[in-house]
């Protein structure tokens, strides 16, 4: 028997590429095994070898684990930094501020993700699955979690394929791969492997004597041996990509690149203000405290908690959507997602096969050809297709009427794989009909006639090249094609055989298609309209595939298969993925490897899925989307589920992502430049001024209750225009907004220290409350109001208004901060004085100034630039 050390010097896929080849002899001989199955020792030895038949799965985090991951974030770890720096230099109270924002940070975190993961459990379906298997002469039904390589097993019609397997006696077994292969169409299996394993581009897939782990049986019965079980599948292979890790995302790159951002501007600023401050001032002490509380002026130390509320709140509005959000950083990656790649089938079609046309020679309906298919499909006793279903369905609702008195079933031909077709005998009326319907290829090789207009003609060559011509218009309308065929009164008894099936006469073709979803078109130009390309990637057939994307309006200039990209390198992969919208016949590694070469060339890409094989591509993706009827593996690959399978839905997801990023860049952008703008000044203060322009205690109140106003940002309102393209994490754009809004306040801030120290006087040690408490409430009213000018393109307030939570909470800190200074006693707390009442006739004109220039230089900074938040 070959051991796990020889399985390794072989990929999986010739492993069993190579013993789907073997007679079954050499089989038993090569597993150790007969037609009595293993023994229960054998049994037993072989389980402890290989291990239980399960495939890696994602469990469930425990909640502890669930809430010390919440703290994975780079804006926490930034904070926490600070923290440990203010507790060890006894600056309590900045600690003590930093960690209520990271607990408060985490916990909204940790309740959301809890939530969903919760969610996603339930959906999952808790049966436990067997399979008969025979050992020591007997067969009874084993746990699937049991089975080892060398078991006989016995297949009959519903049952769960259990592992991989080589069939060795069948039944008119039929069974459904679609979850593999993305093919709507079942396939049948037999005991010899009728392809060619050396022919390139075989995959074991398309072994007809090979069966696979997630796959079902859907009619016919059959007996095969286990060839390789768990991990060690094909299906193993899939479970193993789709549960691991997922990549760092778009999110996580831009949360990296703002943290390493802040991470730098302290590292520069905090020497210097330290350095400064010490020099003039003579106390290093106060220094040192006075550069930490800059520190953390300088970090928007709320912006774990209003991502995290950001996201759980974008969360929460897509659950009234019926889509459940497993991990949050999704949210945002929603927003920036340019690309959606989505499987076809059940996605942008039906997912059912419905009959079309039914066409005569010449290519005109013909109900003739549509009564004689019925008769087929109807009376015919074997496994009833898909394509059996749809023309029986067809019927009963257009209650149509056959055109005899009289049907009596005579005889069947089954259905077989070399045939490619099937025939039934009924007595119509006073005529005996052998009707055979089948693949185009063989049904052409059994007709010597074709009947057009009622008559029936020599099938010339000519003919046959009109009808091959025929055949291929309807492939290109992506119609899958039977041929219907007729011979009358071969026999008197029921003595039809397959040497019957000839000199037949052609009487037309059958269409059928897998029909586009009526909303898919309306939905995906919406998402053309908003940014997103949308590209199919499908296991299924190119031409089908072509015709569904015409109709749903998904350009196709030209289709790459699943064998080129094998054929292509990184480099030429990449150059194709753009340009190309259409990928076909591809298998699962297929699929991620695309989305992997999207992704290279700073795409966001999402994809959409439901089957085990679009798991690895869904791991793979920024944002993975499955359904909840999806299979388990595929639902913990995703990072999205959607408990309604509709591309409208998805619109909707997209649009209160960008809701949620642009919200969340509301609040890095303008917490940042004013922060920027306040350290600037502090240092301008710091170099003339005989005392500190802010006392650290005064500084971490003022950035608490601004904070506290931003609390509402992620209820704020977004103008469509922003909805309207995907978007992106720009560093730069960042800096440049810094460097451009942030100096406006530095120079308002000199403007006030001017004032307070000629005007009031407050230029003496004595003084400085008065100077602190003037700065004060200008820093708070002005950068709380900035809100107002800098969250829109647009004018504020005549032509777009935030939303009313945002003007309340903006209210309430400026009320807090005049009570804080009017207020005798949290007057002394906080050591300031009392400002003269001269003061509060300037203090407006100061804020009112200042306004007015940051919208003047939003407008010239929107001209040079292009852009905004």
């Amino acid at each position: 028997m070959m051991r796990k050390n020889d399985l390794k010097k072989l990929s999986k896929e010739q492993e069993l590429k190579k013993l789907a080849i073997l007679s079954e002899r050499e089989l038993m001989m090569e597993l150790r095994t007969s037609m009595n199955g293993l023994t229960k020792e054998d049994a037993a030895e072989r389980l402890e070898e290989f291990g239980p038949n399960v495939v890696s799965a994602q469990k469930p985090l425990p909640a502890l684990l669930l809430f010390l991951k919440a703290f994975n974030d780079p804006f926490v770890f930034v904070l926490v930094l600070l923290m440990v720096v203010s507790f060890a230099t006894k600056d309590i109270e900045a600690a003590v501020v930093m960690g209520g924002m990271i607990l408060a940070s985490v916990i909204i975190t940790f309740i959301q993700e809890y939530r969903s993961q919760k969610a996603s459990q339930e959906l999952k379906e808790l049966i436990e699955n067997t399979t008969a298997v025979t050992r020591d002469g007997v067969t009874k039904e084993i746990p699937m979690d049991e089975v080892v390589p060398g078991d006989i097993i016995t297949l009959a019609t519903g049952d769960m394929i259990p592992a991989d397997a080589v069939l060795i006696w069948t039944k008119d077994l039929f069974v459904n791969q679609s979850s593999l292969t993305g093919e709507s169409m079942p396939v049948e299996k037999f005991v010899e492997a009728k392809v060619d394993v050396k022919r390139e581009g075989i995959s074991a897939l398309d072994m007809q004597d090979l069966i696979f782990m997630g796959t079902d049986v859907l009619s016919g019965q059959g007996k095969a041996i286990i060839l390789k079980t768990g991990q060690n599948t094909f299906f193993g292979d899939i479970a193993e990509t789709a549960t691991g890790k997922r990549g760092k995302t778009s999110f996580d790159i831009g949360l990296t690149k703002i943290s390493k951002l802040l991470l730098r501007m302290v590292a520069v600023l905090f020497p210097i203000v330290f350095l400064i401050n010490g020099w003039t001032k003579g106390n290093w002490g106060d220094a040192f405290f006075f550069a930490i509380a800059v520190a953390v002026g300088l970090t928007p130390e709320m912006l774990p908690m209003i991502v995290t509320s950001n996201l759980a709140k974008g969360a929460l509005s897509l659950s009234k959507h019926k889509v459940i959000v497993k991990e949050l950083a999704s949210m945002q990656n929603l927003g920036s997602m340019d690309v959606l790649c989505t499987d076809k089938t059940g996605t942008i079609t039906e997912d059912k096969v419905v009959l079309v046309q039914h066409l005569d020679p010449l290519g005109n309906s013909n109900n003739q050809v549509l009564d004689l298919t019925f008769l087929n499909s109807h009376y015919q006793t074997g496994w009833k297709n898909l394509m059996d279903i749809a023309v029986l369905n067809y019927y009963e609702e257009e209650k149509r009427q056959l055109p005899y008195d009289s049907i009596v079933k005579v005889d069947e031909i089954p259905f077989d794989f070399s045939r490619r077709r099937l025939t039934v005998v009924v007595k119509a009326d006073d005529h005996q009909l052998m009707i055979t319907k089948g693949a185009v290829e063989e049904m052409e090789d059994i007709c010597d006639f074709v009947e057009i207009n009622g008559e029936k003609q020599p099938l010339t060559t000519e003919l046959k090249k009109q009808l091959r011509q025929l055949n291929v218009q309807m492939n290109q309308q992506g119609m899958r094609v039977i041929t219907v065929a007729i011979k009358r009164d071969v026999h008197t008894e029921a003595v039809y055989s397959v040497e019957d099936e000839k000199s037949m006469t052609l009487v037309g073709f059958m269409g059928f298609l897998d029909p586009a979803k009526a909303s898919a078109a309306t939905a995906i130009q919406s998402l053309q309209e908003h940014g997103v390309a949308v590209k199919v990637l499908t296991g299924d057939n190119d031409i089908v595939a072509k015709k569904v994307c015409k109709d749903v309006g998904i350009p196709v200039e030209n289709i790459v298969l699943g064998t080129e990209v094998d054929a292509l390198s990184n480099e030429e992969l990449a150059e194709v993925v753009d340009s190309c919208n259409l990928f076909a016949k591809l298998n699962p590694m297929q699929k991620a490897r695309i989305i992997e070469n999207l992704q290279a060339k700073g795409h966001t890409v999402g994809f959409m899925g439901d089957g085990i094989n679009d798991a690895p591509a869904l791991r793979k993706a920024d944002v993975g989307i499955s359904v909840d009827t999806a299979a388990d593996i595929t639902k913990e690959a995703s990072s999205i589920i959607l408990l309604e399978k509709s591309l409208n839905v998805l619109e909707a997801g997209v649009l209160e992502g960008r809701k949620v990023f642009s919200n969340m860049m509301k609040y890095i952008k303008i917490t940042i430049s004013s922060n920027f703008g306040n350290v600037f000044s502090i240092l301008v203060a710091s170099a003339f001024l005989p005392f500190l322009p802010m006392l650290s205690i005064q500084l971490l109140v003022q950035n608490l209750i601004y904070d506290m106003t931003q609390l509402t940002i992620p209820w704020d309102s977004v103008d469509e225009e922003e909805l309207l393209k995907p978007v992106k994490w720009q560093i730069n754009g960042l800096v440049k907004f810094t460097l451009c809004i942030g100096p406006v306040s530095s120079i308002f801030d000199i403007l006030t220290f001017i004032m307070m120290w000629n005007v009031f006087g407050a230029n003496t040690v004595a003084e400085q409350g008065i100077f602190q408490a003037g700065w004060f409430m200008v820093g708070l009213v002005s950068q709380t109001l900035v809100v107002q000018i800098v969250r829109t393109k647009k004018i504020p307030f005549l032509q777009s208004i935030a939303s009313p939570q945002v003007l309340l909470s903006s209210l309430v800190g400026i009320i807090l901060g005049f009570v804080i200074i009017i207020n005798p006693v949290l007057n002394e707390i906080f050591e300031f004085d009392i400002l003269p009442t001269k003061y509060w006739l300037i203090f407006p004109l100061i804020i009112l100034a200042y306004l007015i220039t940051v919208e003047l230089a939003k407008r010239l900074y929107i001209r040079i630039t292009k852009e905004w938040l």
